[in-house]
């Protein structure tokens, strides 16, 4: 499943990302916050409205709001609760 389907408040690991959908600046950037491949995650909010944007993920202790767009580049493995 891509990090944008996976389900409110789960814990999940980056599998693999497909850096290639990504402008080269937006993958650096999200690379530099610690997105990349075996990183632990959790989504914490997900927008009200239509395109359901943005989306908060919280890796280590930080924060960070994502579009949807960049989440769905993001291949991740639910963890066991």
């Amino acid at each position: 499943m891509t990090l944008d389907e996976l389900p409110l408040g789960h814990d999940a690991r980056i599998a693999s990302v497909d850096w290639a959908a990504l402008v080269p600046e937006e993958a650096q950037r999200l690379r530099a916050l610690g997105f990349d491949e075996g990183a632990q995650v959790r989504l914490a909010y997900r927008g009200v409205f239509l395109g359901r944007d943005p989306l908060a993920i919280e890796i280590g202790r930080m924060t960070v709001a994502l579009r949807r767009i960049h989440a769905r580049a993001m291949q991740v493995e639910e963890l066991a609760a």
